[in-house]
C-alpha cells in the first residue's frame, strides 16, 4: 500500500515526492517526541511540529501572494521584489492538515504516536485521499493501518460508491464545466441570463466534481479495507449557512472547528469573542483554499453570514417556511461561489453586474456561444434533481452504495460503461480541488 501510494503520488510531479517523504519522517519523529515527554518539553515539541507544518504550507502556497502584495505596498518607494514562481505540491494542504491533527491529538492524549514508520507513512499518503481529501483523522483509521478487513462484499460496495462518484464527476460536473468556463473566463459584460447560467453551472460543477472525487476516494478506501469519512451530505438542501457548513466539505469544517475554533476559545468567552472566532476561522478557511484575495473575501463572506445567523438571523430562519429558508441558503451560497470561481476581483464584479441586470437581461448573439447544448442541459437537470432536493431516492443515488439490489448493479454497470465512453471520447477536466 505504501509503495503503490508513493508511485501514485509521484506521477503528478516526482520531485514533490521528496517533500512528502521529508514531511512524513519529520512528523513521525516529532510525534514520538511529544508522546515521550511531559510538561513544557511536550508543549514545545507540539509548537515546533505545528509551526513547521504551517511554515511548509505557507512557503509553497503563499510566498508569491505575499510578495505580490508587498510589492503593492512598496510601489510608492519604487521598490520591486521579484515574485518567486514556486509550484504547488499536489495535496500539500491536505497532508499538512493530517500531520497537524495527528500531533495535536497526541498532545491531547487522544491517541498515542504510532511507533511503526510504515503505518504512519500509510496514514499520511494512502492513495485514495492523498491528493484531494477528505481530511482523515488518525484516530478514525488507526486500527485499520495494521488490521484491515477486505471481503468481496466490501469490495463490491466500494466499487459501487466509486462508480457513482465517477459518474458525478464525468457525466455531470464535466458536462456543465463548459458553461461556467465560458461565462467566467470569456465574457466581460454578461447579461443577467448569462451570469445566472454561469453561476448556477459552477454551483453544480463544484459540488459534483468535489463530491464525486470524495465518493471515489471513499469507495477506493472501502475496496482496500479503509473506512474514510463522508465529506458531503446534500449541502444544497440546507436551510441555513450554518446547516450548509455541517454538510459541505464536512472533514474540513469539522477540522477547523476542533483544531482552530475550539483552540481560540469557541463559544466559551461570550458572544463578541464567539463572533470573532467564527470569522477568524472562516478567513482561514478562505485562505486555505488559495492564495488570492477572492478566497479571503469568500471566507469573510461566509463568516459574516454565520455570525449573523448565530446573533439573530438563525431564529428568524427557523420561523420561515422551509422553502424560503432553502431559497435563502442557495442564493447566499451561489453569490459566494462568484468570488470562489472568478480569477480576479474585477472578474467577480463583472459577474455581479450581470446578476443585477446592469448589462441587460438577455443577448441571443452572446448566449449561443457559452456551452448550452442538450447534454449540458441534461447534466444541469440531473444535478439539480440530485443535489438540491430532499426526495426519497434509491440508495445507489445517495453516494453510499452500501445496500444494493440487482437493479443497482445493472445501473452501476451502465454508468461505468458510459463513463468509460465519455472519458475515452472527450477531454476530461482535472479535479477542481487539485489546485488546493
Amino acid at each position: 500500500m505504501v509503495v503503490f501510494s508513493l508511485i501514485f503520488y509521484s506521477v503528478g510531479y516526482t520531485p514533490h515526492l521528496l517533500l512528502l517523504l521529508a514531511s512524513i519522517y519529520v512528523n513521525y519523529r516529532i510525534a514520538l517526541a511529544i508522546d515521550g515527554r511531559e510538561g513544557w518539553p511536550r508543549q514545545k515539541m507540539l509548537i515546533i511540529g505545528v509551526t513547521g507544518n504551517a511554515l511548509l504550507l505557507c512557503i509553497f502556497k503563499y510566498t508569491g501572494f505575499l510578495v505580490e502584495n508587498l510589492n503593492v505596498l512598496l510601489e510608492p518607494a519604487h521598490v520591486h521584489i521579484p515574485v518567486p514562481r514556486i509550484s504547488l505540491p499536489l495535496g500539500i494542504s491536505f497532508y499538512s492538515f493530517h500531520a497537524i491533527s495527528y500531533l495535536a491529538d497526541i498532545y491531547k492524549r487522544r491517541v498515542h504516536a504510532n511507533p511503526s514508520l510504515a503505518q504512519f507513512t500509510l496514514y499520511m499518503c494512502m492513495f485514495p485521499q492523498l491528493v484531494a481529501g477528505p481530511i482523515v483523522r488518525y484516530s478514525s483509521v488507526a486500527r485499520q493501518l495494521g488490521e484491515r478487513r477486505t471481503t468481496w462484499g466490501r469490495f463490491s460496495a466500494g466499487m459501487r460508491i466509486f462508480v457513482i462518484g465517477l459518474a458525478w464527476k464525468v457525466l455531470i460536473a464535466d458536462e456543465v464545466a463548459g458553461i461556467a468556463d465560458g461565462i467566467f473566463d470569456s465574457t466581460t459584460a454578461p447579461t443577467f441570463v448569462e451570469a445566472l447560467a454561469g453561476v448556477f453551472a459552477y454551483t453544480i460543477q463544484i459540488y459534483f466534481d468535489f463530491g464525486g472525487y470524495s465518493a471515489m476516494a471513499v469507495g477506493l478506501g472501502v475496496m482496500v479495507g479503509f473506512t474514510l469519512p463522508r465529506n458531503f451530505r446534500l449541502p444544497y438542501a440546507a436551510l441555513s449557512i450554518t446547516d450548509f457548513w455541517r454538510r459541505w466539505h464536512m472533514s474540513l469544517s469539522s477540522w477547523l472547528r476542533d483544531y482552530v475554533y475550539i483552540t481560540l476559545g469557541g463559544n466559551r468567552r461570550g458572544p463578541a469573542r464567539t463572533y470573532m472566532n467564527l470569522w477568524a476561522v472562516f478567513l482561514l478557511c478562505g485562505l486555505w483554499h488559495g492564495a488570492s484575495w477572492n478566497f479571503v473575501i469568500w471566507g469573510a463572506y461566509h463568516g459574516a453570514f454565520l455570525v449573523l445567523e448565530r446573533a439573530w438571523l438563525g431564529r428568524w430562519l427557523k420561523r420561515l417556511p422551509g422553502g424560503l429558508s432553502h431559497l435563502y441558503t442557495v442564493v447566499v451560497v451561489m453569490f459566494g461561489w462568484v468570488f470562489f470561481r472568478a480569477e480576479t476581483f474585477s472578474g467577480a464584479m463583472d459577474i455581479f453586474r450581470g446578476l443585477f441586470g446592469l448589462n441587460g437581461f438577455y443577448d441571443q448573439s452572446l448566449a449561443l456561444g457559452f456551452g448550452l447544448h442538450p447534454l449540458s442541459i441534461a447534466a444541469l437537470t440531473a444535478g439539480t434533481l440530485i443535489g438540491f432536493w430532499r426526495w426519497r431516492r434509491p440508495a445507489i443515488l445517495k453516494g453510499d452504495g452500501l445496500v444494493a439490489t440487482g437493479a443497482d448493479y445493472a445501473m452501476v454497470a451502465v454508468l461505468m460503461a458510459i463513463c468509460v465512453l465519455w472519458v475515452g471520447g472527450g477531454t476530461g477536466t482535472p479535479f477542481l480541488y487539485y489546485r488546493f
